[in-house]
């Protein structure tokens, strides 16, 4: 997800990557410091160019919780911090090993729906999301969303209570032998008019008008040290 997303031209500073290296680390694995999205072993997923936020022992409920309601501590670096307000929208992408309502951190720790549903909660209350994107690729990962109240909210998972999640070259249901699953009663817009781009980047809402608009001799002559209160979008005009 990281590399599909810096595709799409979307920099480090837009992004908080919150890596456990449980397998890069891992003493099974045969490559050590490296991980193959393929048998051909074309894409190392570490490589080069890759901007962990978040690593190791860092990447715990506790942070992941203080992370998104923005309880950080003072010191807390701006990489680290999840600097949005009411106007932004937010892609939040999960996997791991999990299993009906809860998603384990390192081995030794579990988050469940419930955290996150309180937590998207806290966000709304404290203006820190317009629109949220959150996607979950688990064992009964679609569980993982039937807590949320929140609104704004859709939510996608790759699985539905008693299934497992695995990694296939196919998309077929039959084959992979599990059902993905979406949750759109939260969400405000209809899917249809909902672009993904929506969630990975900001946008500038102009109003187009074929009217014309008479303005004030002088408008935009100010007195000294007044100050202009116009909202900018009221005075753009395209």
């Amino acid at each position: 997800m990281y590399r599909t997303v810096k595709r799409l031209g979307i920099p480090d500073s837009n992004i908080i990557l919150m890596l456990a290296d449980d397998m890069a680390c891992n003493p099974r694995n045969k490559r050590p410091g490296a991980v193959f999205d393929s048998p051909d072993k074309l894409v190392d997923l570490y490589g080069d160019n890759v901007e962990v936020d978040y690593r190791g022992y860092e990447v715990t409920v506790e942070n992941f919780i203080r992370l998104l309601t923005g309880r950080v501590s003072s010191d807390t670096p701006r990489s680290k911090r999840l600097l949005t307000d009411e106007k932004s929208n937010i892609l939040i992408y999960m996997t791991g090993h999990g299993g009906d309502e809860f998603l384990k951190f390192q081995d030794f720790n579990e988050i469940s729906g419930y955290d996150i549903a309180d937590a998207f909660a806290q966000m709304w209350e404290k203006k820190r999301y317009n629109e949220i994107l959150f996607m979950i690729d688990t064992c009964q990962a679609n569980t993982m969303y039937q807590a949320f109240y929140s609104p704004n909210i859709v939510a996608v998972g790759s699985s539905n209570k008693g299934q497992n999640s695995y990694s296939f070259d196919s998309y077929n249901p039959e084959l992979i032998s599990s059902n993905p699953g979406v949750r759109t009663d939260l969400f405000k817009r209809k899917l249809e008019d909902t672009l993904i781009s929506d969630f990975f980047g900001a946008e500038q809402n102009i109003e187009l008008t074929v009217n014309p608009i008479k303005l004030e001799k002088n408008v935009y002559e100010k007195k000294e040290n007044e100050i202009d209160h116009t909202p900018l979008s009221a005075i753009l005009l395209i």
